[in-house]
């Protein structure tokens, strides 16, 4: 009887991983830990597993492209600016390089899960990038078990075996308080993104400290980064009890939406209401009044995120591809903050 030949598929069920982690880890490419990888190379010389050079040729194989998986409606993707300026930074660092960016748009947390398992399955991607963290984001492990290098924005709050590109938001929500309160306000409020995503909380929270360290207490109102989730906030806080003479946004584009609805309410800004953003999209130079906002120069962070990754895969087993520290976010001063308006008394 001839002796059984192992195959990638039985080392995978003995280590408990997926096939794709094997691949990765017999191969020498990143994309899995450590400990996972000592994990797979045991199972596989307990069961004597000889690699099929043939097929060990086409595992090695590059696909000469990265992935972006992003989990959010598509309408709703071309009114984020933030995506088309990183997009446009990944694509300056691909073009050099005859590299393409594959990008899924996806809807339901499923979806996105098995977005990111075809990627790996058809070898369309050598590597991912993670943005939007979440609180426990699943796609840490989830990328660790099918073998898949990538590269997050931002760090987890769960152990990762990826680089990642940091940019510090605090500072610039930070200094937009201090520059509020320098110009006298005391009732100020932040219009807050979706609390799941990490650097939604990091903004809340540093609008949070900011406002202590001033000795003040700031409302806090939850929107989801949309024209139409800064609308609806904006409207609750400007129309409810005790106004607000400042908010402080989470992004640009409800800030921007923000200018409407005072006007629709009858209020000027920075006259009645001063208003200040995040990203410096390009629109917001461009409206009237000019927008006071936080600088996050998402196509730099694209290039530098591009590069890492790239460095990342094409790096021997051992590299070491260390977090990069982008500056960071800085407030630009513009028109849409003045100090606060006069009280019915003192105009008297």
């Amino acid at each position: 009887m001839a002796e059984r030949r192992f195959t990638i598929a039985d080392v995978a069920r003995r280590a408990g991983v997926s096939k794709g982690a094997v691949s990765f880890a017999l191969n020498g490419r990143p994309g899995v830990s450590d400990e996972t990888r000592a994990r797979i190379l045991a199972a596989a010389a307990e069961l004597g597993w000889v690699p099929n050079r043939q097929a060990r040729a086409l595992s090695t194989a590059r696909a000469s492209a990265l992935g972006l998986v992003l989990a959010r409606a598509p309408e709703l993707l071309g009114a984020d600016p933030f995506f088309p300026a990183f997009i446009a930074g990944v694509e300056k660092v691909l073009a050099a390089r005859d590299q393409a960016l594959v990008l899924q748009v996806v809807t339901t947390p499923e979806a996105e899960r098995e977005g990111y398992r075809r990627l790996a399955r058809d070898r369309r991607v050598d590597g991912v990038f993670v943005v939007d963290l979440r609180r426990d984001d699943e796609r840490i492990a989830l990328l660790e078990e099918i073998g898949l290098p990538a590269v997050t924005l931002n760090r987890p709050d769960v152990p990762s075996p990826f680089p990642a590109v940091v940019l510090d938001d605090r500072p610039g929500i930070a200094a937009a308080v201090r520059h509020l309160v320098d110009q006298g306000h005391t009732k100020i409020a932040h219009v807050a993104g979706p609390e799941p995503y990490l650097h939604a909380a990091a903004r809340r929270q540093a609008f949070t400290d900011a406002m202590g360290e001033a000795g003040l207490d700031g409302r806090v109102v939850d929107g989801d980064f949309t024209a139409a989730g800064g609308r609806d906030a904006t409207r609750r806080l400007l129309t409810g009890p005790d106004r607000p003479t400042a908010i402080v946004f989470a992004n640009d584009v409800m800030a921007l939406s923000a200018i409407a609805v005072a006007a629709e309410l009858g209020l000027r800004i920075p006259d009645d209401v001063s208003i200040t953003g995040f990203d410096d999209t390009d629109l917001a130079g461009y409206v009237h009044p000019a927008l006071t906002t936080v600088r996050a120069d998402a196509g730099g962070w694209g290039e530098v995120a591009a590069r890492t990754l790239l460095a990342l895969i094409d790096g021997p087993e051992d590299a070491d591809v260390t977090d990069t520290a982008l500056p960071p976010a800085e407030l630009v001063l513009r028109n849409s903050t003045a100090p606060t308006p006069p009280t019915p008394q003192e105009t008297q």
